[in-house]
């Protein structure tokens, strides 16, 4: 048997120890040790008793062995973000009612008290019983800017962060009560609250504007051609805000919104601009909504008092898609809730994402292309809605003033409904294909726009799928286990965000680059700007991470951090009682209660109470398992007496504030904080681990509560584990689970209960049915925390002794000689339980087994049974030290001490006695606001950062064939951008500064006005708008006038005035932004297009007279089909021309025998694509050129005055003309695409590099560039 086993495995262990002891034990007197601490005064007694212990030369000789191994770089709890304003704990001053401990007088908090001796278990140090490594700058991450450090939970109620988006010089938040900005200017500013007034949670945040409350934001957009920030809400409102706010309001007034309108029913679930300015907005249903800019356009330029006229006017002005595409009840869209949208602006279209599907859609004419799911296959289900979800959000075309009863009620109908969809989807699922598990798993969480023009889509199960702009699935990728929940991109970088905090970093081609722990909890939104990309996560902190992290950057700035340690490095102190009590189904009385914590709680900042056998019936265990089962936590009526019966005997209300409680079954654990020290303690977490009956039945395990004091993580545990003197095995397998198990979550049962319930998009724990955490990489809760303390009734007994020995040896106090038949002791020096953990040495008497109501040692208990007394209730801890010389820094952040360890011997409710431990704790912290300052300085002013730094600046250079296109009858025109730069990718993107309307009678235009987000006029399409550019190669760039020329508007969704048409011509600006690959820097080329309508010539001198003009070109296998094309109203370009005769005409010619040529039709599927077929018969086919010897011979000159002109012009009447064919056979014109990309063409418009014509055509092409304006 085991009792049996254990005497013997000690005996060599112990041998030394046993010979240096007295043969008899030393007289000692028999009373209560807890009243002899009360009564004495005498400084040091507790020394005096161990002369006949070996335990203090094992202190020593087990912290030997503790050392760190390895490096905990996926510490999820380090670092944090500190409240603090004051640099020391209140309690550091006078101790206060000094007769509780032994110490009379203590002026400060742990100089003048002597802690209690220590023993020290054995096997710490290694695997999960390693104490998790700290320094002042995490070694595994990159330094990062803090904008706003993690707050502590309880203060963000109402206030929580939801998304953020970045404008060029601010960064903006969407929080549960308005929005909120930074701007980057006062990013190292200190830390000051909103308006110079300090919030909580946002002490240490850089300072900030605050909008006015409106209803909880759901997404946000930010629109920097206009100055504007769009954001969604959850009441079905769109606003927008301007972004200049602080020179209208003052610094401590609100800032107001500007126009806002009741877009949708249910919340906005995302908001994008259009290439064409349009807003589109999404909800549930499937609802897919557009308000054209021109709508939103009137109603900005109204007046404040016009506000009503405004928002109705954008109201009436909505464009439903899923009407559009809904014939006889028939909808070509599903009818799940639209998750998010993505701009396309490469190519001027619109991805729709919903659970399982994405529907495509063209940005200028509004029209569905394509559905299809996550496996790229196209979907041809057709929806049938019922008659009430179909006029749902029509009723939304007319303002209606609805009660917030009506849409509480609203909104839960409509949860139901998607609910019982959802589940009636996952039966089908089950049914069809054997389970839903797998497609659930592959749900899309969010999406992204590549530099290259690649559409990448995250899943729930940490699948990156690449798609191209078509709908077409490329190739696929998972670098990380857990769920994608957002991406962000800069250069050829895309960065992503995970459910699990991490954030990982991969190039356009899906190649890992690097990766870190970002946050401790999901990175839920990132946005970049001012060479940062912020990350958002779910508690609400924010952190800028450099563009190029990881790199020599951050070496440099951990570096000098590191030295100025002391300018932020703050230490406080706090003392904490922990209470243990087996109460045996019974109740306390108030004397009872007082003498246990009372008596001892007057110094103390935190309280933690831990009771076992609160109820142990078997209905009651079988009731809470079942509530356990289905996730309900919130304790019994006599769990809630107990609480409520300790919060009075603390005085609750004037002194203490209950911060949270966890009960399973017949276990409860319950905190509470001094009123003074409750803004440095937050972030309240539960958790409970069974362990009885198949690990299922509370009756034995654990409850456990985690809390952030001080900027550090600490958790306590009350335990009970299994019984009887032969269980020790159980009882070590019992805390193993426990410790391995246990994973923390927020509190249900918490004093502010709305703070601990708060919601989020997504949540993981680490149980082993959940699919979306990788074990390997995720570690347990416990062995993350800052200090760990287990307390309860643990049930190890005494061994190798007899009930009359146990009690002889009680009565003459003989504690030493019993400690060593203690299982606990000895399993502990064994390493085979609470492994590198500490206890103080016991100099009180067994705390079980009594019989009820019979005061003294004579209650123990003297029954049939007579069960050996036993220290079955006890406090056993760890904190970061890992040697016994380890002092409090940032190294070792926790340090702790004991300062009474006893039981309450004169309380006899229950069979055993409460037991109570009182520790005192050194913190050492951050102060974030301070490093931020530290973290600026060395950015501006270290000559090594600031040399990295500027060569971000870099940017290759790169040449602009024309800065000048007139366009008319549908003409397109191909602009080439080359990349000069040898070694470096370009990446560009064009933008529309706005468009302005031409006078007839003056050759001058009017007032440039923007569209929204930079985005095109309606008859303008640019295709590619963005990609990347090879070194030393180019791009071309279909610039096309689209037929549209009307004055469009809409009301309720119908096109109205659709037979005004807009005769004026107009002219708008491109912008041509280019960036390196890693960038800070972007070079800007500007190209002015006209649009024609009238036929009156028009002429448009270029900068650059000897400039030609490009050729579109496109690389298909070994087809080098070319062709030559005018664009009228470009001076600098070369025509090919075949006669006078035919100069005017502007058909475009297909030559049947030769595949080679292209054709100008345009696909009414697909705007902006081209379809490049191969020429079968001559695949080397070039557009017929002039005698190549003649260079005079590039383009046909007319006679007389015209002789002098580089471009051909025709006269008057044949001003409209836009190219001329050579010959009949010869044409190269251009096809358009039908919508589907064609074979080897990867979509990234990045061209070929370096192919040379040798044609004196081509060669008169490249030497053009050198002249063209960059």
């Amino acid at each position: 048997m085991e009792i049996n086993h254990h005497p013997s495995e000690e005996d060599d262990d112990d041998k030394d120890a046993l010979s240096s002891m007295s043969a008899i034990p030393p007289p000692r007197k028999i009373h209560s040790y807890s009243h002899q601490l009360r009564a004495s005064g005498q400084k040091g007694h507790h020394r005096q008793r161990q002369h006949s212990l070996d335990d203090i030369p094992k202190i020593t000789e087990a912290l030997s062995g503790c050392g760190i191994s390895g490096d905990s770089s996926d510490d999820e709890f380090y670092p944090y973000a500190t409240t603090t304003n004051s640099s020391s704990f209140p309690f550091t001053g006078d101790a206060g009612d000094s007769d509780d401990y032994l110490i009379t007088h203590q002026p400060e908090i742990g100089e003048d008290f002597q802690p209690l001796p220590e023993f020290v278990g054995s096997g710490g140090g290694v695997g999960m019983f390693k104490v998790p490594t700290r320094s002042p700058l995490h070694s595994a991450r990159p330094p990062c800017l803090e904008l706003r450090p993690h707050p502590l939970r309880e203060t963000q109620v109402g206030r929580f962060l939801r998304n953020i988006a970045c404008t060029g010089t601010q960064l903006w938040a969407g929080q549960e009560s308005g929005v909120r900005f930074w701007n980057f200017d006062d990013a190292f500013e200190p830390g000051c609250g909103l308006g110079g007034h300090v919030r909580r949670g946002d002490e240490d945040a850089a300072p900030f504007h605050e909008s006015a409350s409106t209803s909880p934001t759901t997404c946000l957009m930010a629109d920097n051609g206009n100055r504007l920030v769009w954001s969604g809400h959850k009441d079905g409102k769109i606003r927008s805000w301007t972004m200049d706010p602080s020179s209208e309001n003052d610094d401590d007034t609100p800032f107001k919104e500007g126009l806002s309108w009741q877009a949708h029913k249910g919340p906005v679930n995302s908001v994008i601009m259009s290439s064409y300015g349009d807003l589109w907005s999404c909800s549930e249903g499937g609802v897919i909504k557009i308000w054209t800019w021109e709508s939103m356009e009137k109603s900005l330029s109204l007046r404040l008092e016009e506000k009503h006229m405004a928002a109705l006017l954008v109201e009436r002005s909505g464009i439903d898609l899923r009407a559009q595409v809904t014939v006889n009840g028939s909808c070509s869209i599903s009818s799940s809730e639209v998750k998010s949208l993505l701009a396309d602006n490469v190519r001027s279209k619109v991805w729709a994402a919903q659970l399982q599907t994405f529907s495509l859609w063209d940005a200028r004419t509004k029209e569905l292309l394509q559905v299809f799911n996550t496996e790229g296959l196209t979907e041809n289900k057709v929806e049938m809605p019922s008659e009430k979800d179909q006029p749902a959000e029509d009723e939304m075309k007319v303002k209606i003033a609805s009660t917030s009863k009506k849409e509480k009620s609203h909104g839960f109908l409509q949860r139901s409904r998607n609910a019982i969809m959802g589940a009636a989807d996952a039966v089908r699922r089950v049914a069809t294909r054997g389970g839903g598990a797998s497609e659930d798993a592959k749900r899309t969480e969010a999406m992204v726009l590549a530099g290259d023009g690649m559409i990448w889509t995250g899943c729930t199960n940490g699948l990156l799928i690449q798609w191209d702009g078509y709908g077409n699935r490329l190739q696929d990728f998972r670098h990380h286990q857990c769920a994608v929940l957002c991406f962000c991109t800069f250069g050829e970088r895309i960065y992503i965000g995970y459910v699990s905090g991490h954030i990982q970093i991969i190039d356009l081609e899906g190649n890992l680059i690097a990766g870190w722990v970002a946050h401790n909890n999901a990175v839920i939104k990132m946005a970049s700007a001012d060479g940062y990309i912020f990350s958002l996560a779910t508690h609400g902190g924010i952190r800028g991470w450099h563009v190029i992290s990881p790199g020599p950057l951050d070496g440099i700035i951990r570096s000098e951090l590191s030295e100025t340690e002391q300018t932020y490095a703050q230490t406080d102190s706090v003392r904490i009682l922990i209470g243990s009590w087996n109460v045996g189904q019974g109740k306390a009385s108030h004397d009872a209660l007082m003498s246990w914590l009372g008596s001892v709680a007057s110094d103390v900042g935190i309280l933690v109470v831990g009771l076992q056998e609160v109820e142990m019936g078997a209905g009651f265990l079988a009731m809470s398992a079942a509530k356990e089962s289905v996730g309900g936590n919130e304790g019994s009526s006599i769990g809630q007496y107990w609480i409520d019966t300790i919060g009075k005997t603390l005085d609750e209300k004037a002194v203490f504030e209950r911060m949270g409680s966890r009960q399973l079954a017949g276990l409860l654990i319950s905190l509470w904080v001094r009123k003074n020290l409750r803004t440095h303690v937050g972030d309240i977490d539960v958790a409970a681990v069974p362990c009885g009956f198949g690990r299922a039945i509370g009756n034995k395990g654990g409850v456990g509560l985690r809390i952030r004091v001080f900027d550090r993580i600490m958790c306590f545990i009350n335990c009970h584990l299994a019984a009887h003197l032969e269980a020790v095995n159980r009882r070590n397998a019992d805390f193993d689970h426990i410790y391995k198990t246990m994973s923390f979550s927020r509190s249900s049962n918490a004093h502010n209960a709305p703070a601990a319930g708060v919601t989020t998009g997504s949540h993981t724990t680490k149980s082993a049915n959940n699919v979306n955490v990788n074990t390997e990489e995720t570690k347990q809760d416990l062995a993350e925390a800052d200090m760990v303390v287990f307390f309860g009734d643990f049930n190890y007994r005494l061994f190798g002794i007899s009930y009359d020995e146990a009690r002889d040896f009680v009565s003459q106090r003989s504690f030493d000689w019993l400690r060593e038949k203690d299982q606990l002791r000895a399993e502990m020096k064994a390493g085979k339980v609470f492994q590198g953990m500490r206890e103080a040495i016991i100099t009180f008497p067994p705390t079980y087994k009594f019989e009820r109501h019979r005061p003294g040692l004579g209650g123990y208990d003297s029954g049939e049974k007579k069960r050996i007394p036993a220290w079955c209730d006890r406090v056993i801890y760890r904190d970061t030290r890992t040697s016994p010389e380890s002092e409090c820094s940032l190294d070792c952040p926790v340090v702790a001490s004991i300062m009474l360890y006893d039981a309450c011997m004169d309380v006899t409710e229950s069979d055993h006695k409460p037991v109570r431990c009182k520790f005192h704790v050194k913190i050492e912290h951050v102060d974030r606001s301070v490093r931020r300052q530290e973290f600026g300085r060395i950015i501006r002013t270290n000559e090594k950062v600031r040399a990295l730094l500027n060569d971000l600046r870099y940017v290759p250079e790169t040449v602009v064939s024309s800065n000048s296109v007139v366009l008319q009858n549908q003409d397109t025109f191909v602009l080439r951008i080359t990349n000069k730069c040898v070694k470096q990718n370009a990446v560009f993107r064009i933008l529309c500064e706005g468009q302005s309307t031409v006078r007839e009678d003056e050759d001058n235009t009017l007032e440039l006005q923007p569209l929204g987000s930079f985005g095109f006029p309606r008859w303008l399409e640019v295709m590619p708008a963005a990609g990347t550019i090879k070194p030393d190669s180019s791009v071309e760039i279909s610039v096309h006038q689209e037929e549209f020329h009307t004055l469009e508007e809409f009301v309720d969704g119908i096109p109205q005035n659709w037979w005004c048409e807009d005769t004026r011509d107009k002219e708008a600006i491109l912008v041509v932004n280019v960036q390196g690959s890693c960038s800070t820097e972007t070079e800007c080329h500007r190209v002015h297009v006209r649009h024609c309508f009238s036929a009156k010539n028009l002429r448009i001198d270029a900068n650059q007279p000897d400039s030609k003009s490009t050729s579109l070109k496109k690389n298909e296998g070994d087809s080098k089909s070319k062709s030559s094309k005018k664009n009228d109203g470009d001076s600098g370009s070369k025509s090919h021309k075949k006669n006078d005769e035919d100069s005017g005409s502007k058909s475009h010619k297909k030559n049947d025998g030769e595949s080679g040529s292209k054709s100008h039709k345009k696909s009414d599927g697909d705007y902006g694509s081209k379809s490049h077929k191969k020429n079968d018969g001559d695949s080397n086919s070039k557009s017929q050129k002039k005698n190549e010897g003649d260079p005079s011979s590039k383009s046909q000159k007319k006679s007389d005055k015209d002789s002098g002109s580089k471009s051909q012009k025709k006269n008057n009447g044949d001003s409209s003309s836009k190219s001329q064919k050579k010959s009949d056979e010869d044409s190269s014109s251009y096809k358009s695409h039908s919508g589907k990309r064609s074979e080897g063409d990867s979509s990234s418009y990045t061209s070929q590099s370096g192919k040379k014509k040798s044609s004196n055509s081509s060669t008169g092409e490249e030497s053009q560039n050198g002249h063209d304006k960059r």
